[in-house]
Parts: structure tokens; C-alpha cells; sequence
């Protein structure tokens, strides 16, 4: 059985459990994924599946993905992703793996995820900074401050918390509740937020840690 589907963050919205309680939950399209290669143990030194989602143009591909497309039905997919399995030999090209059965509601998912890219930012957007006092003559508002000393270390230590590039970096959130599943239209429902934009790329994998309390 596969542990992890790609799919899609469609958006928030809020459900209604059956004890009236108001949920949010994010609502993601899991799949259908097509099995595009199969690795074995004994050719590669691990046992997966790479899988594809979201067909692609074919004039949109150049040849080599084009003949390494074709051994699995020719059609060409926009993400590629490996997926570890126990028994490679249950796997066939071409075959599509669905939300159904991979997934039960009420168990616990690993969620990866680009964040939301948001540009070049300063230290009082990108880490949270106070700033200084906003009134007029200060001459500090938003800088970052002293970040080092003159005579001992002479530099910067690592790690520094300064400006630059915020978001658009790869991030997992764990332990997040499936809270219902739809099958018939690939939707998985999940408690709470998960890492990217709208239409943005996510793997959903069966968590291996135990819940928080």
C-alpha cells in the first residue's frame, strides 16, 4: 500500500462534525497519481514508485521525458515524485493510485509544502521585530539594530537573524487530522492550515510520529 499522494491545495473552508462542532479545515486534491517508474532494491538500492500528477501538454516536455513517459502510457504530467512502497512488484506502469484506500478519516498526515514567496523583507516583517519608537525624530523604526561587536568577535555570527528572502522554502507540518475524505471527487479534508498558496504543490504522507497532546 502507498503511504504518500501528491495533490493540490484548493483552499479554507469550515466543517461540520456530526456532534455540530464548526471546523476549519483545508481541502486538498489528493490524486489520481500514475505510476511512471518502478525501483527495486536489487537495480536501485531502495524500493519506491515515482509517480506523476496533473497531466501536461506533450509538446510542453522535450525527448527524454517524452520516451521516459511513454513506457508508462504516453501521457505527460507536470510533478514527479518518488514514493517509498514495501512491495515494488504490486505496482504496474500506468497504474493510477487514488485517495481511496491510501487514506481513512481520523489518522494522522504528514503535509509538504512551498510556502507562500514573499519577496526580500525586512526584520520586523520577516522575523517578527518590535522596532524601535515610532515617534517623529527617532530615526529608528524599523532597522534590525546592532548585530555585532567592534573589538571581539570582529564579524557577524552565523545564524543572524536579518533581512532577506521570506518564504518560498519547503516545509513540512505534522500530525495534521484527516477529517473527512471524498473519494468520488479526490477531496481530503484536513484540520487546520498547510504550507503554500492556492493551487499550490503539497505530498500528503501517513505520519510515522505519534499526535501531540
Amino acid at each position: 500500500m502507498h503511504r504518500a499522494l501528491l495533490g493540490k491545495k484548493l483552499g479554507m473552508s469550515t466543517f461540520f462534525s456530526q456532534d455540530e462542532l464548526q471546523i476549519p479545515v483545508t481541502v486538498l486534491q489528493v490524486g489520481p497519481c500514475v505510476v511512471t517508474q518502478i525501483k527495486t532494491r536489487e537495480k536501485d538500492g531502495y524500493d519506491a514508485v515515482q509517480v506523476g500528477f496533473l497531466e501536461k501538454k506533450p509538446q510542453r516536455i522535450n525527448k527524454p521525458m517524452a520516451g521516459h513517459f511513454a513506457k508508462s502510457g504516453g501521457k505527460a504530467y507536470a510533478h514527479l515524485a518518488e514514493i517509498p512502497v514495501d512491495d515494488p512488484s504490486t505496482y504496474q506502469l500506468g497504474q493510477t493510485l487514488a485517495i481511496a484506500g491510501a487514506f481513512q478519516v481520523g489518522e494522522r498526515v504528514d503535509v509538504n509544502g512551498l510556502t507562500k514567496g514573499r519577496g526580500f523583507s525586512g526584520g520586523v516583517k520577516r522575523w517578527g521585530f518590535r522596532g524601535g519608537k515610532a515617534s517623529h525624530g527617532s530615526m529608528f523604526h524599523r532597522a534590525p539594530g546592532s548585530i555585532g561587536s567592534s573589538a571581539w568577535p570582529s564579524r557577524v555570527f552565523k545564524g543572524q537573524r536579518l533581512p532577506g528572502q521570506y518564504g518560498n522554502e519547503r516545509v513540512t507540518v505534522k500530525n495534521l487530522e484527516v477529517v473527512d475524505i471524498r473519494p468520488e471527487d479526490n477531496l481530503m479534508l484536513i484540520r487546520g492550515a498547510v504550507p503554500g498558496s492556492r493551487s499550490g504543490l503539497v505530498e500528503v504522507r501517513k505520519s510515522k510520529t505519534a499526535p501531540k497532546k
